[in-house]
């Protein structure tokens, strides 16, 4: 019992971060109708950012860990939210108007070559990161003693806190309002005085921060990065999007908990070689299933 609790704090943590960065790929979708391939690339960068940005604190003498953790977080949201821009301005919106295909081309061949733009910056070897943040709380004993990182109550909290921020921001505020009537209908959004161009910037510029923080959480997480890792989380975390119903924003946040907690239980009850497979195998059987995903909702196209 105590095994499967430590497997399901670990799920818990990993799908927390698969969860932010399934945000970005089902924000862009649910604005303008794309699928923006190279936000794996985003979060990647946004790893390589945070790990630059605690050599230079550590160069400069900071060493308070909470204030050291807070200025690498709002450095790497806003070096990539830039990169978010440009990818936006660069790859999307040229081709906005153009057949559908067109714009997911353009999204592959800008992941390709922010993969070796980085490749080339920073090379193909890992980077490491030492641990920043150590101790845990102990919450059962015996041979599987089950055990809390306060690195894992961050990376859950600072998710929780995100989420909620997100949530408001949505909800509340002219941004949200614009990007829901954007939604749904950019034309008339449009005539009615939205800045489309604008908003959907913003999107892009949210999506790639909240990368940024996945990246971030990853660096401290494992301590380990290259230039590939975005692929990897990037497929997985689309199908976390997909999972929950792209377009939808709880949808992606459980998605990505569903993955992680899937890995997390494969990995400790069967063969860690597989756990991917396991992934994409719950993923085709929702869409065989349930094609809009848990929380998608049918797309009405008006005729």
């Amino acid at each position: 019992m105590n095994y499967l609790l430590q497997q399901l704090v670990n799920g818990i943590t990993l799908g927390a971060i698969y969860g932010l960065i399934a945000i970005g790929y089902t924000m862009v979708y649910g604005i303008i109708g794309m699928i923006n391939f190279a936000h794996g690339e985003i979060y990647m960068i946004g790893a390589f950012i945070s790990l630059i940005a605690f050599m230079a604190l550590g160069i400069a003498g900071v060493t308070y860990i909470p204030l050291a953790l807070l200025l690498v977080l709002l450095i790497a949201m806003l070096f990539t939210a830039a990169y978010g821009w440009a990818v936006e301005r660069i790859a999307y919106r040229p081709l906005r108007r153009s057949f559908r295909l067109a714009p997911l081309i353009s999204a592959i061949g800008m992941s390709i070559f922010l993969q070796n733009y980085v490749q080339l910056l920073q090379g193909a070897r890992v980077k490491t990161l030492q641990p920043v943040v150590h101790g845990s709380i102990q919450l059962a004993g015996g041979t599987f003693g089950v055990q809390v990182s306060y690195l894992q109550l961050f990376i859950v909290a600072l998710t929780v806190i995100l989420m909620a921020a997100f949530t408001y921001v949505i909800a509340a505020t002219p941004l949200g309002r614009a990007q829901r009537a954007v939604e749904q209908d950019v034309t008339m959004a449009a005539l009615l005085g939205v800045d489309v161009d604008r908003t959907i910037s913003m999107t892009f510029l949210i999506g790639a921060a909240l990368a940024a923080v996945a990246g971030m959480m990853v660096l401290l997480y494992y301590g380990v990065i290259d230039f590939f890792i975005g692929f990897e989380a990037g497929i997985k975390a689309f199908t976390a999007a997909v999972l929950g119903g792209i377009g939808s924003l709880p949808g992606a946040m459980l998605g990505g908990l569903l993955i992680g907690l899937i890995e997390a239980l494969w990995s400790g009850y069967a063969s860690v070689e597989y756990k991917d497979v396991m992934v994409f195998v719950v993923l085709v059987l929702v869409l065989i299933f349930r094609p809009s995903g848990l929380f998608g909702r049918p797309e009405v196209e008006k005729v």
